[in-house]
């Protein structure tokens, strides 16, 4: 292995925070990119209709992109790829906004999803890679510094909303913020090459057959995280025929406490190791669908939501985490396990609708339910067989730190 070789606690933990401002920089993107998406639509003349079909632009780039990332990754270094990855993903911010119809946004809404993905992917490779030189889990808080910075985005978009902001300068600015902040985090992360003789990954590959096991769980979690997020107001409003106000606690409910566990979930997971964090999360997250199917209140469907999120928070986190230690290829199996949720959270929201129509919205998130329970019989995938430090390569070539604890195990179990 080439490249970093001060592994010292202070130059870790410098690293764990530099990688936490990149998650934060792209969860930004997202929420500033979602709270204009009304103006996009009025601007390109959009119906309803079509501007779904435009929104499923970004996951079919990024399930198509992300198998390069490992490859970039060999090419460049994991510090360098990140940098033109995350540079990418933020100025793309800058393109949807100026699309004038349909295939324009189609087009654009390909590029940004494209970015968004393989700059995810590099950046939960070297999340994974940081976590197992610290020998602990890092990377729930990680994705919880998403969520911030999603609602960080999202708040600016607000305001730029309310004053009446023409989204393309908003987005302009926002762009050159956040490519700016994004270049200043990426400055601190762990810099890791391969070794040069080392063959480079394939352009594209399917992912090996554990990556799949472990996005099976994540697809779990991911389709009820976009149910919840998409289908949980209307569920109140429709059902149980509340007020707008109310119907929008519900979404506000599910996302604080996925927010907030997700940045406590590193010491549950240091605590009880992956396998019994996820399937407590399972049974969390399963009574809280038991409550909002079977309690006809609303106190009660808050309540639901709210487990829900608290019950799946961990969950994706957790997968990209057991698919880096899964094997000697870990960025494949974190691409394989990112194309996995990516494709749960696309057909979600209109799998709930297609099931609420045949049937009923309670039915659906009886679906949810089910799915909630799978996580209590799948939490043993995230078990990985190969304690890390003997998996061999990781960001397409370098070799994993020996001794790094397998994070399947709670702390004090660990070598």
């Amino acid at each position: 292995m080439t490249g970093d070789t001060d592994l010292s606690p202070a130059r870790l933990r410098h690293a764990r925070y530099a990688i936490a401002a990149v998650f934060c920089t792209h969860g930004a993107v997202t929420g500033s990119f979602a709270t204009r998406i009304p103006w996009i639509q009025e601007h390109a003349q959009l119906s309803a209709g079509t501007l779904g079909l435009a929104l499923a632009a970004p996951a079919v780039g990024a399930a198509l992109a992300m198998p390069l990332a490992g490859r970039v990754n060999h090419r460049l270094g994991a510090r360098t790829a990140l940098r033109v990855l995350l540079s990418l993903w933020t100025l793309s911010l800058i393109l949807p906004s100026l699309a004038p119809n349909l295939p324009t946004l189609c087009f654009v809404l390909f590029v940004y999803g494209a970015t968004a993905g393989m700059s995810d992917v590099a950046m939960n490779a070297l999340g994974v890679e940081t976590e197992n030189r610290l020998g602990r889990s890092i990377m729930s808080s990680l994705h919880g510094m998403w969520s911030v910075g999603a609602l960080v985005g999202s708040a600016a978009g607000t305001v730029a909303a309310h004053t009446g902001a023409d989204a393309r300068l908003h987005h302009l600015l926002a762009a050159l913020v956040l490519t700016a902040f994004g270049l200043l985090a990426v400055q601190g992360v762990l810099d890791l090459r391969a070794d040069q003789e080392e063959a480079p990954p394939p352009h594209f590959a399917l992912p090996p057959k554990s990556a799949l096991l472990i996005g099976a769980v994540g697809f779990c979690a991911v389709f009820a995280e976009g149910a919840s997020l998409d289908w949980s107001a209307v569920y109140l409003r429709d059902v149980l025929h509340t007020d707008a106000g109310l119907a929008a606690a519900s979404t506000t409910a599910f996302a604080l406490t996925m927010a907030v566990a997700r940045l406590v979930g590193d010491r549950v997971v240091d605590r009880f190791g992956a396998v019994r964090t996820v399937r407590a999360g399972g049974v969390v997250a399963t009574l809280g669908g038991l409550l909002v199917v079977g309690v006809r209140h609303p106190a009660g469907a808050l309540a639901g939501f709210g487990l829900i999120g608290l019950g799946i928070a961990v969950v994706v986190p957790l997968a990209f985490a057991a698919a880096g230690r899964s094997g000697p290829a870990p960025a494949q199996a974190i691409a394989g396990v990112a194309t996995i949720t990516y494709t749960s959270g696309l057909i979600a929201p209109s799998a709930i609708g297609a099931v609420a129509d045949a049937t009923s919205l309670v039915v659906s998130f009886g679906l949810v339910t089910l799915l909630a329970f799978a996580l209590i019989v799948g939490a043993a995938v995230l078990r990985t067989g190969t304690p890390v430090g003997q998996a061999g390569d990781d960001l397409g070539g370098e070799t994993v730190k020996a001794g790094s604890p397998d994070l399947d195990e709670p702390a004090q179990n660990r070598p």
